[in-house]
């Protein structure tokens, strides 16, 4: 076998099954020269189409593995700003043994349908911690809508208050702003006085500007995106797909029961 065959062997032979693969041999002859091998690559394609449903698969499927690796490294990379910052809401069990991190905007419409997956999970399962982060994609009213949830995380420790407003503001008819993220806020028992303080702080900017920045290195491209335990997942995947998820970040932890 020439060099060229050879060559050409190695690029093909990384894509394709084995069947493929002697079918090819058998085309490119053993003196082929530069000037032949594209009419044998056309030939063999032409008359072995499915070659190239294999290579789109295993393209992808490396894509995949590469998505992968690059979203642990960046989560290995940020961990601590991504579960610990004091700048996140923790609900859940705040002593859990896996973190859900979800990145949220507050007229995401998937995020929205994505609430229920996320509450339905929560009570099923006692040992899940979950951050909930602001990441105002969608426009002017989705940032004042975030800043006014900055605030009231501002003097709610607990969180309890907060996923209330969180809940109700994600249900609210129509688009979110900061008229009306400020009369749920009232609505949910915050105080009034020390919002509209807080609204004008560094503090409602240098938080979404955080979860900005970890978007970015996380390579998140919309809204709901999550980190579960190692794992980047980015969409509303359902219920059935975090609980996987959960479970898998569990094994990962070394929670052995969970495997």
């Amino acid at each position: 076998m020439n060099l060229i065959k050879t060559a050409l062997v190695a690029v093909i032979g990384g894509c394709v099954g084995a069947a493929a693969l002697e079918g090819f041999h058998r085309l490119v002859p053993a003196t082929g020269t530069p000037n032949g091998i594209e009419s044998v690559i056309h030939r063999y394609v032409v008359s072995h189409p499915e070659i190239l449903q294999e290579a789109m698969a295993e393209l992808e499927k490396r894509q995949n593995i590469a998505d992968v690796e690059k979203g642990r490294a960046a989560v290995k990379n940020n961990a601590s700003v991504i579960f610990n910052s004091p700048r996140q809401v923790t609900i859940g069990n705040k002593s859990g043994d896996v973190t859900l991190v979800e990145f949220f905007d507050y007229n995401c419409p998937y995020c929205k349908h994505a609430l229920a997956d996320l509450t339905s999970l929560m009570k099923s399962d006692d040992k899940l911690r979950v951050v909930l982060k602001e990441l105002p994609v969608l426009g002017p009213g989705s940032v004042e809508a975030a800043q006014v949830g900055v605030a009231l995380r501002m003097q709610d420790p607990t969180g309890e208050k907060y996923l209330s407003f969180h809940e109700k503001l994600l249900g609210v008819r129509g688009q979110a702003d900061g008229a009306k993220a400020i009369a749920v806020a009232q609505e949910v028992g915050a105080d009034m006085t020390r919002l509209q303080a807080d609204l004008r702080s560094d503090e409602v900017k240098a938080s979404i500007d955080e979860s900005r920045k970890l978007a970015e290195e996380l390579g998140l491209n919309g809204t709901p995106s999550y980190v579960i335990g190692p794992d980047v997942v980015i969409g509303a995947v359902g219920l059935d797909t975090l609980r996987e998820k959960v479970k898998s970040a569990r094994c990962s932890a070394g929670v052995t029961a969970a495997c």
